[in-house]
């Protein structure tokens, strides 16, 4: 128990590929191991990052944390196969969405350390924001342990786990939203006779300096928008048509729905 050490991704899925990723670009792939349903997805996450791709069994043997990186659905299996081979050495690591620690800890040997987590995709490029809530057996030094972790590929907060849902919505989907936002805003230049290569340049830049200028500058968004905004001019113009179709109704909704779907994964243990 006590010569175990490094990490199990059980999962290679988009987000426990960008998680992978980040992670060894960060820390080389020295004591990572996979584990991978599908063989050649295996292979290729093999070949692609230098680890090593291993059984259930074998990886629980090996690892200090067992990274849960599949997809709600699929984790009731996964805990029925992982339980015989974990114990109270292990720090179980969550990544399943809407899935809680007193569920994962139901299906696992008693007193096993569980923590939630809820990452994001900008993990690939280490600009992901982590979220960790404690399961009735992880304490701080579990939390310290997941948060080092998750922050070689971003920024970690920890909330209280009734909190996740929310968080769920708000940051593990958001980056769909700004994807969303900027394909519009690509199709709009296209529109007004602009090349696609250009205009995305221009979208994908005015949103990585937008998005720094939140960070640095303390300023509440209204007060960054307002600066912009000239009476009479154009940004004002345009502000009008977003508040005519209530754009900002419609995402506040979005959030809404993407929580309420948060809720209903964890009530149904995963199962759609």
């Amino acid at each position: 128990m006590g010569e175990r050490q490094g990490l199990a991704v059980l999962g290679g899925g988009k987000m426990g590929e960008a998680l992978l990723a980040g992670l060894v670009r960060r820390s080389g792939p020295e004591g990572v191991v996979v584990c991978e349903r599908h063989p050649e997805r295996g292979a290729e996450l093999a070949e692609r990052y230098g680890v090593a791709v291993v059984g259930l069994a074998e990886a629980a043997a090996r690892a200090r944390v067992l990274l849960l990186a599949v997809k709600p659905q699929d984790l009731p299996g996964l805990l029925g196969l992982l339980a015989p081979s974990v114990d109270t050495g292990h720090l179980v690591v969550s990544i399943a969405a809407g899935i809680s620690t007193a569920t994962i800890e139901a299906a696992l040997p008693s007193g096993v350390p569980v923590v939630r987590v809820m990452p994001n995709t900008p993990a690939l490029v280490d600009e992901g924001m982590s979220v960790l809530s404690a399961g009735a057996s992880a304490g701080e030094p579990e939390l310290d342990e997941a948060a080092a972790l998750l922050a070689t590929v971003g920024r970690v907060a920890r909330v209280p786990e009734y909190q996740q849902d929310a968080v769920t919505a708000l940051s593990g989907s958001g980056p769909a939203y700004f994807f969303y936002l900027v394909e519009a805003m690509v199709d709009a230049g296209v529109l007004l006779g602009l090349p696609r290569a250009l205009t995305t340049e221009l979208v994908v830049q005015t949103a990585l300096g937008s998005a720094v200028m939140l960070r640095e500058s303390g300023q509440h968004p209204a007060q960054l928008r307002d600066a912009v905004s000239s009476p009479g001019g154009t940004t004002i113009a345009g502000i009008r048509e977003l508040e005519r179709h209530s754009v900002r109704s419609a995402l506040i909704a979005a959030i809404e729905a993407a929580a309420q779907r948060s809720v209903e994964l964890g009530r149904a243990d995963g199962s759609r």
